[in-house]
């Protein structure tokens, strides 16, 4: 049976404001983990974000957060190197994960990111969505594929999040849209809602802020 997988809409102001609350609290960098037992209690709720390398997730993060510099934006592809841990108040975590793909990084590197992130993954309880970035200029590659594949296998829930959006034309989104929601009909563990942001121009915040501060 095809899933649908609509734009999700934007949050009522009574919710948006709660969320944009909740963000504009404290929020701080609390540790980058190269290892399982480096992890922080699992203690509260935590949501993760995905994608390949320059997708913009750390710019998402500063977006979301309201704070230019709390997560490090690089041009360089494979620069975070490690699970950094963000604490939302009491409230959650948000987990930058290494970026996927094309890294400048020894092969021996490279492997050793992916197997933490896999053990990540498969052993978090407290982990309840990822969120999986995909640059709208680009829509879903084959390297999206594996990550989302790592997240059925997984048992994750993962919603998927367009970034920048801001550098299609109106028209020019529907297409990437099209293909995205062709591409998730093959991931049982795909949430049934596209988010549509740009960290540049702030669409979309307001909406992921608030399915973050829901996911309690």
């Amino acid at each position: 049976m095809k899933v649908a997988f609509p734009v999700a809409d934007e949050p009522e102001a009574a919710q948006a404001e709660a969320a944009r609350q909740l963000f504009a609290g404290p929020v701080d960098f609390v540790k980058g983990v190269v290892a399982m037992d480096g992890l922080p209690p699992a203690d509260r709720a935590e949501v993760c974000f995905a994608g390949r390398s320059n997708v913009g997730k750390s710019s998402l993060i500063n977006a979301l957060t309201g704070r230019k510099g709390i997560a490090r934006a690089s041009n360089t592809p494979g620069r975070t190197q490690e699970i950094n841990y963000f604490s939302l108040g009491d409230h959650s975590y948000l987990v930058d994960l290494p970026g996927y793909g094309f890294a400048k990084a020894p092969v021996a590197i490279v492997a050793k990111w992916q197997a933490l992130l896999k053990n990540y993954l498969a052993g978090r309880p407290t982990l309840r969505r990822a969120f999986c970035l995909i640059d709208s200029r680009h829509g879903v590659k084959p390297v999206d594929h594996e990550i989302m594949t790592l997240l059925d296998k997984s048992a994750v829930p993962f919603q998927v999040v367009l970034t920048k959006v801001d550098k299609l034309g109106p028209n020019a989104i529907k297409p990437v849209i099209e293909q995205v929601e062709a591409e998730l009909q093959k991931h049982p563990a795909a949430f049934p809602q596209l988010v549509l942001t740009s960290s540049e121009k702030g669409q979309g915040i307001a909406t992921l802020r608030t399915i973050i501060a829901g996911l309690d």
